[in-house]
């Protein structure tokens, strides 16, 4: 059983927690993820690393209320428990050798660019952070944004706060403007990132995405969380778990990614409401 030491409302939908769990926080770096069942009879879903204290012994995840899981995970207060916390998984950002890099985050994608902004100033890069959202009431971890990056850019679909318009305007002007970006890494929805990718290819700049699709067992055996990547022209099939989450943004077939995370949207609505009414009911 894992302790929720801290919950925190960051906007409507989007809650970051504290978990204590000391032998996860040991190992856990930027880009890594967990997974996390609430109960004995729940599922298991991944969460992204959002933070963690090695000292304190927490890791502190950051999640959309989009499910039933989520959902359910909302109602722990703190001094609750979760059932199982598993990690760290994946393979943790590549941060060595790089001087310069935009970090592009897009709505609650934003809190996992976040530690891997962090680990880039920590080494010694100089880090360029652009994030959007849909509107001022979704923003989140500005503050913390500014604290590891030189330069950050505020968007949001709506220009209710920052700049109008998406992620892409203010990339494609610093690509335009800075040539010595060694690389752009992006994290957020699918179709962000689609074009995250396309604008970086005008210019030829290395980009990285990180990949979230459905995932199971987080060890590679379920295939749930299979992608298809193009390299050197030919098909090569990679697993989000063990083989990412991150991913030259190049190789990624988005299309067939978004197609993927389409197929089980009517059954994850059924079960979210079927948790919602339970709730009410128990209320």
């Amino acid at each position: 059983m894992f302790k929720i030491i801290k919950k925190e409302v960051l906007n409507p939908t989007v809650t970051k927690m504290v978990i204590e769990a000391p032998l996860v926080a040991k190992k856990a770096k930027a880009g890594q993820f967990i997974i996390l069942r609430v109960s004995k009879e729940g599922e298991r879903i991944p969460l992204t690393v959002a933070d963690y204290d090695r000292e304190k012994g927490t890791i502190t995840i950051i999640f959309q209320i989009v499910g039933a899981t989520t959902y359910i995970l909302n109602q722990k207060e703190e001094g609750d428990y979760i059932e199982d916390f598993v990690g760290p998984l994946g393979v943790p950002t590549k941060v060595d050798g790089l001087k310069k890099v935009c970090v592009v985050g897009g709505g609650v994608g934003c809190a996992i660019a976040l530690p891997v902004a962090r680990a880039l100033k920590e080494n010694g890069c100089e880090v360029v952070s652009i994030i959007g959202f849909r509107n001022k009431d979704l923003l989140i971890l500005e503050d913390e944004f500014r604290q590891a990056s030189s330069e950050l850019i505020v968007m949001s679909d709506d220009g209710s706060y920052g700049r109008k318009g998406n992620v892409t305007v203010p990339l494609k002007e610093l690509l335009e403007n800075q040539k010595d970006f060694d690389k752009v890494i992006t994290i957020g929805p699918l179709i962000m990132m689609k074009y995250v990718v396309l604008t970086c290819k005008e210019f030829s700049v290395p980009v990285d995405v990180s990949m979230n699709p459905i995932m199971i067992d987080g060890t590679g055996m379920c295939g749930g969380c299979r992608l298809s990547l193009n390299v050197d022209g030919k098909k090569v099939t990679k697993f989000a778990c063990v083989d990412g989450p991150d991913f030259d943004g190049y190789e990624v077939d988005f299309d067939e990614a978004m197609a993927r995370n389409r197929m089980y949207s009517s059954f994850e609505k059924h079960k979210y409401d079927a948790a919602c009414n339970l709730f009410k009911e128990v209320k």
